[in-house]
């Protein structure tokens, strides 16, 4: 080995939302960190110290979920409001909204070509968009209770999908149909995701356990009970050779799938742990739960030449064969075979002086049109969605403060732009401002039926007239 292997270190938290925390993601580059909340906003935070945290203010109810696009030059967010948000993650925060589904939206998931995104939701279906025109594609109707997560494949192949009913399905994106169905007696998962290199999915269960299955033989590969308490998530590392789990128990645990045992035992939280996420490099990961604490750790323990893998499961995906069963996860010497126990760490306990965050917050406030949609067309939103659908037809074609390569810029440099919406504005007038707007909206919409209505009344009358007008014309003409 070329360096001493650690353990993982809590390098800091931050601290602004009110409420629990739902889902956290980084941002490609690793630079920035997404959450989401109860509290019914998004949070951007960056990573370096001391830079500005923006809150994105926009949906009316609980966010769910939320996902960087791969580009990292999006942000999509799923609500309790039956929306889903797309962001662009600087300080202005634009966004468009469409009307997802008919219940809650638990559950956001772009694909690996940023093409596509796939959304779940209470009201039993799973949808897919595409996302260069924000247009509905199709949507995917087996589970009969609520769905709870739905990810694509690395390949964009396969979509994995959770539900209530108690059921994993994976779907074809290719002809939509269901081509697989692992089915638990016990609980539901809360939660599923595919391994890197896409031959695996690991289920979090309401039953306190972990699965993992092979989505090409239908065989159950490995089998955790490590918890107290029902699993609200899980992350592989980049490597595909560790797992992560978020814990209802108050901890997150890291299992070694080489050996197929737990190495780790993490306490931060007080309370459930709903949330977890590695950076797409692996070198961190942060997780969330109802203390409203977002955690950033530093992963430390894995020395693999983690490019060299990834390069390799990029390039498996693009095999013909699938490889064989043992390609997985091979039983070879792994470096944490002289820990016996499992390591527990508390690091409130062990840290007196945490690299603590507070980093001032800006609210961003999202005032933009709302699109009412059917389940089958998302017309294309005025002025701000048109901006950020340029972002998906060519980033080329942008102008230089609108393209990736300067948005990566200003989003690394966010804390040396203050600018007049950057002022943070007391939440109890966003609140005012935010139940106008929604009565408004209401209004609009009462506008719009009776209008319907009035035009429905008119040719109604019409109709009757050129009944009124042939019964002359005959009786006319019988006299």
């Amino acid at each position: 080995m070329a360096s001493a292997l650690e353990d993982p270190a809590l390098e800091r938290y931050f601290k602004g939302h009110k409420a629990a925390i739902t889902s956290v993601d980084f941002s490609p580059s690793g630079k920035q960190l997404a959450t989401a909340s109860w509290d019914t906003f998004l949070m951007l935070w960056n990573c370096k110290p001391q830079a500005r945290a923006f809150r994105y203010v926009g949906h009316k109810d609980v966010v769910t979920s939320l996902r960087f696009s791969p580009l990292g030059n999006l942000l999509a967010s799923a609500s309790r409001d039956r929306t889903v948000r797309l962001w662009i993650p600087d300080k202005r925060g634009k966004s468009s909204e469409f009307k997802a589904h008919t219940a809650p939206v638990r559950s956001v998931d772009f694909s690996a070509d940023g093409q596509f995104l796939a959304t779940a939701s209470e009201d039993k279906s799973i949808k897919v968009w595409n996302m260069y025109r924000q247009r509905f594609l199709y949507s995917l109707y087996r589970h009969t209770h609520w769905v709870r997560c739905a990810k694509f494949s690395p390949d964009g192949r396969l979509i994995v999908s959770c539900s209530e009913d108690k059921t994993i399905k994976i779907w074809d994106t290719t002809n939509k149909q269901c081509v697989n169905n692992f089915s638990d007696s016990v609980g539901f998962a809360n939660f599923v995701d595919f391994n890197p290199n896409g031959t695996c999915i690991a289920s979090a269960g309401s039953d306190h356990t972990v699965k993992l299955w092979d989505v090409r033989v239908n065989k159950l590969l490995q089998h955790y009970q490590v918890h107290s308490g029902g699993v609200n998530c899980v992350s592989f590392h980049p490597s595909g050779n560790y797992l992560i789990t978020a814990s209802s128990d108050g901890t997150l645990k890291i299992l070694d799938l080489l050996e197929g045992r737990l190495i780790y035992t993490l306490q931060g939280h007080t309370g459930p742990v709903f949330t977890v996420s590695f950076s797409k490099g692996g070198e961190l990961f942060s997780s969330g739960g109802a203390d409203a604490q977002v955690l950033l750790w530093r992963t430390n323990f894995d020395d693999l030449n983690c490019k060299d893998m990834i390069k390799r499961n990029l390039k498996r995906l693009h095999f013909d064969a699938s490889p064989h069963l043992v390609d997985i996860y091979p039983r070879t010497p792994h470096p944490h075979e002289g820990k016996i126990e499992t390591v527990e760490i508390n690091p409130k306990l062990e840290v007196i002086d945490l690299q603590t965050s507070s980093p001032p917050v800006v609210d961003v406030l999202s005032f933009d049109s709302t699109t009412t949609t059917d389940t089958t067309t998302v017309r294309t939103l005025a002025d701000k969605s048109e901006e950020i659908s340029r972002y998906f037809l060519n980033p080329s074609l942008l102008s230089s403060e609108c393209s990736p390569t300067s948005l990566k810029k200003k989003t690394e440099d966010m804390s040396d732009f203050p600018s007049e919406s950057q002022r943070s504005i007391p939440l109890a007038v966003t609140d005012a401002l935010e139940h106008i707007m929604e009565q408004l909206n209401v209004l609009t919409q009462t506008v719009s039926i009776l209008e319907q209505r009035l035009t429905l009344t008119e040719d109604k009358l019409k109709d009757c007239l050129e009944n009124q007008q042939r019964l002359f014309n005959v009786i006319q003409q019988k006299s």
